[in-house]
């Protein structure tokens, strides 16, 4: 994490694709209109480790469950105003952000293009604050990217320097990596990857442990194109499922929603699963097709639980 003073801090936009290359310090972007989005931010890999131990492949990266996520309340600016103030051509293709952490490798420092028709939409935001507050330095202070559904690794921390292209741009972040590899048939040419998905998680540790009795099990579902409609829950490893109770004024659009559902059950072993379903008829499936860095798994995954 880089410890960056905001009363030196700027950020440079300019490149071919621009007219009238531009720096914007803190003070300035405050002065633009500002603009508040609860959006989640999710790691591509969140869920990586299902692939393994639930479909049995071997993947690189992180083995994460679901912690590769986070919903906040995002206060800054329209990245479609800074470019218009630095006169952004009709001819412009890519728009590639840069980071202020340290080069990562020969790879130089974090950075991943993103096409101008995303860069345009009124969502993308360039934020300095979270949850009514200046970012935090690990949230990347004083200022960060906000792509609301896509990767998190397009959501670039510590923003420095933005590059707008009048060609196509590839780094590390989108050749090497973040791409769809090592299977040509469910994904032909490796594509990029570019939106989440749809997933479900219990708010419980993993395995856990519960005792006999009631138990309101609560959890979370999200989804990167909509809003959650519907959760539904099995307690006997997806053979029936029963609907759960979403919590009311929780429930965010390309964020999560709150749910719960009661539950007596006697001693033993148990797997717990949980589907979700959206506003726009996304849902999740049964398993997901294989890629060697596993990314954007979205299937059902099994919640192994014991009652005592």
């Amino acid at each position: 994490t880089p410890r960056i003073d905001s009363a030196t801090w700027s950020l440079r936009i300019e490149g071919s694709g621009v007219d009238s290359p531009t720096t914007f310090t803190l003070e300035d972007l405050f002065q633009l209109p500002a603009v508040t989005l609860t959006r989640a931010i999710e790691c591509a890999g969140n869920g990586r480790s299902f692939f393994t131990t639930q479909q049995g492949q071997t993947v690189t990266g992180t083995a994460w469950r679901f912690g590769a996520i986070g919903v906040g309340e995002w206060t800054g600016v329209r990245l479609a105003d800074l470019l218009d103030i630095a006169g952004v051509r009709g001819t412009a293709v890519d728009v590639l952000p840069e980071g202020l952490d340290d080069p990562v490798g020969t790879n130089g420092r974090v950075r991943r293009p993103i096409p101008i028709s995303r860069a345009l939409e009124d969502d993308v935001l360039v934020v300095y604050g979270l949850n009514g507050e200046l970012l935090p330095q690990d949230h990347g202070f004083p200022a960060r990217l906000l792509v609301p559904g896509w990767i998190g690794i397009a959501n670039i921390k510590w923003l420095g320097r933005i590059e707008v292209t009048e060609a196509p741009v590839f780094t590390q972040w989108n050749t090497g990596q973040y791409r769809y590899f090592g299977n040509p048939i469910d994904y032909p040419g490796e594509p990029i990857l570019t939106t989440q998905t749809i997933k479900s998680a219990f708010e419980l540790p993993f395995p856990a442990t519960i005792p006999r009795g009631v138990n309101l099990i609560t959890g979370r579902s999200w989804s990167a194109a909509g809003t959650i409609q519907r959760v539904e829950v099995s307690f006997d490893g997806g053979t029936t499922y029963r609907r759960a109770v979403l919590k009311q004024g929780g429930n965010g659009y390309q964020a999560w929603a709150e749910w719960q559902i009661p539950w007596v059950p006697r001693p033993g072993s148990y797997t717990l699963k949980a589907r979700a379903f959206d506003n726009l008829g996304n849902s999740q499936p049964l398993t997901v097709p294989f890629n060697s860095q596993g990314y954007l798994f979205s299937a059902i995954a099994g919640h192994p639980v014991t009652v005592s």
